[in-house]
């Protein structure tokens, strides 16, 4: 996989934008994963995020030995951050946070290339729609996460109901927040029409918006049925 040449990337400034194919990438490394993670007894309805998040990145870890990306993409333990340069003490903590080799060696770059921000989600449970708006996408906007970032990721762990009834919560959500330009979209990425995205304002200092890339994830034995 090749990624654009652009200009020096410090820590505090924004990452040029990847390739397309590195988005349907991480998207299939998610998914396939994910196939993966749900046979574990330890991934079921009433799981918490974190033991499900740490199998899904096992899976992702196992997935990627046969994925053609195999040895440009690491899939890292989850670590504290800090949303940006002035700020030393970490104020959040990145999920699953990922690694392209050809960034690190062109630019040295240290920390995370990508983050996948996790989340529990059930359709028609608007507590949990809530917190997968407040603790996840709004992070991304406001910087917390991903402030150098171009694009991110969320994966929602499907408690009950559809990916597609999932999705109309959250976009309903958003709708009464006035937030309609922010509705996810069915992705247009090749293949991945599985998958959302949306792209959110960001303040002036970040200036430019970022891009979210959404997975719904049904947990085996869920009261959930394929859409």
């Amino acid at each position: 996989m090749s990624l654009p040449i652009g200009q020096s990337i410090a820590f505090g400034t924004s990452f040029p934008d990847f390739n397309e194919e590195w988005y349907v990438a991480i998207l299939r490394t998610i998914t396939e994963g994910w196939e993966i993670a749900r046979q574990n007894p330890k991934v079921y309805p009433d799981a918490k995020e974190v033991p499900m998040t740490e199998c899904l990145r096992d899976g992702m870890r196992v997935a990627l030995k046969h994925l053609p990306w195999r040895k440009s993409l690491i899939v890292a333990p989850g670590t504290e951050s800090r949303s940006n340069p002035e700020t030393l003490i970490p104020d959040g903590r990145t999920d699953i946070p990922l690694y392209l080799i050809e960034i690190f060696l062109q630019y040295d770059e240290h920390d995370p290339h990508a983050i996948i921000e996790c989340k529990r989600v059930a359709e028609s449970d608007s507590h949990l729609i809530r917190e997968y708006i407040v603790e996840g996408v709004d992070r991304f906007q406001s910087g917390k996460y991903g402030r150098n970032h171009c694009k991110g990721f969320m994966v929602g762990y499907i408690l009950s109901g559809t990916p597609l009834g999932v999705v109309a919560d959250i976009n309903k959500y958003l709708g009464k927040l006035g937030r309609y330009t922010e509705q996810l979209e069915t992705s247009t990425f090749g293949g991945c029409e599985w998958a959302w995205k949306s792209q959110h304002p960001r303040s002036e200092t970040i200036k430019k918006p970022i891009d979210l890339h959404h997975v719904m994830l049904e947990i085996k034995n869920a009261n959930t049925t394929t859409s």
